[in-house]
């Protein structure tokens, strides 16, 4: 596995962990629709949270939640819609980003953006 994957992999630990702590019931991990994913799928009260999960191990180039731009928000909405048409859900759904930064000898710098994006195509 290479270190991005590797990298990837610890925060989507770490962002599960961090949820479930929050109250979040996490329905999904890497749920995949053709080439599209949906990192983490949770649900809090009635509400079907998708959560794009970014992780890097600095943030000299840009912040990790800055990397989610307009077009892989449109594959994660396109992705969302086939999951609750898949599960036939009609619950609200929103789309929250959790970024976070991996400093060896540190602990996790864990920020997580509520509505971070809107579903419009």
């Amino acid at each position: 596995m290479s270190q991005n994957n590797e990298i990837g992999t610890k925060g989507e630990d770490i962002a599960a962990s961090y949820l479930s702590a929050k109250g979040y019931k996490i329905l999904h991990r890497n749920w995949r629709f053709g080439h599209k994913e949906l990192d983490l799928v949770a649900k809090q009260n009635d509400i079907i949270v998708v959560v794009e999960v970014k992780t890097r191990s600095t943030q000299y180039w840009e912040e990790p939640k800055e990397s989610v731009k307009r077009k892989k928000q449109k594959l994660i909405i396109l992705a969302a819609d086939e999951y609750m048409r898949r599960y036939n859900l009609n619950n609200e759904v929103r789309f929250d980003i959790v970024s976070i930064i991996l400093k060896p000898g540190t602990k996790p710098q864990i920020e997580h953006i509520e509505d971070a994006f809107y579903p419009t195509l």
